[in-house]
């Protein structure tokens, strides 16, 4: 049987439509909140940044603010890349392994990261490891996260996404890729972090290594 093609990739700006004139400005509005929180986390640490002092820097109301990110954390961890990375999912062919859907994603999207900002991934992860309140908003948005893969899967194997194994399977993946920056971050980033996605992905296809390297 021929197999079947990959849709065009949703990570590829080209192949997207046009947004209208209201949906970039909200783009534009949410990018300089978060730069501006970058900015003063990098000035002055993270618990010395203010809702007041990220809106001032960004030329916006703290009200404002607070419509786009309800909690501080949210500014630091919130990204567009998870809706899109599911919607690369469902496009690549239904009889690739899911194992290599995932691999082939995460490269993707690493990339994309790096290229856009790789202080911004490195401190995600710092404050990530460090600082309690974003590491509690991190596990509560994996649940989150989760939820949507698990659709993503049940729709290519035709499973109820309710399932305990699709969870497991979901929740593994999930707080595998959680783990990969904290373990980075606590290494004081040494190491690539593609390949230690890849790591976390072995893992995953086929189970705890038994032997030491």
């Amino acid at each position: 049987m021929r197999a079947m093609t990959a849709a065009p990739s949703p990570l590829s700006p080209s192949d997207r439509p046009r947004l209208g004139l209201r949906e970039r400005k909200k783009i534009k509005t949410r990018e300089a909140i978060r730069t501006a929180t970058f900015e003063l986390i990098g000035e002055q640490g993270y618990d010395s940044t203010t809702i007041d002092q990220i809106a001032e820097r960004a030329e916006v109301s703290p009200s404002t603010v607070f419509r786009y990110f309800p909690a501080k954390e949210d500014i630091v961890l919130t990204d567009e890349h998870a809706p899109v990375m599911l919607e690369e999912l469902r496009a690549r062919p239904v009889d690739e392994p899911w194992i290599e859907s995932v691999r082939h994603i995460m490269g993707k999207v690493l990339d994309l990261l790096v290229q856009e900002s790789p202080e911004v991934v490195r401190m995600r992860a710092h404050l990530g490891a460090q600082v309690p309140a974003v590491r509690s908003r991190i596990f509560e948005s994996m649940s989150q996260t989760a939820r949507l893969m698990r659709g993503a899967m049940a729709e290519r194997f035709g499973l109820d996404p309710d399932s305990l194994e699709v969870r497991v399977y979901a929740m593994s993946l999930i707080g595998g890729l959680m783990e990969v920056n904290m373990y980075w971050a606590e290494h004081d980033f040494t190491g690539d972090l593609g390949d230690l996605v890849q790591r976390a992905l072995d893992v995953l296809e086929h189970g705890l290594p038994t032997e030491k390297p």
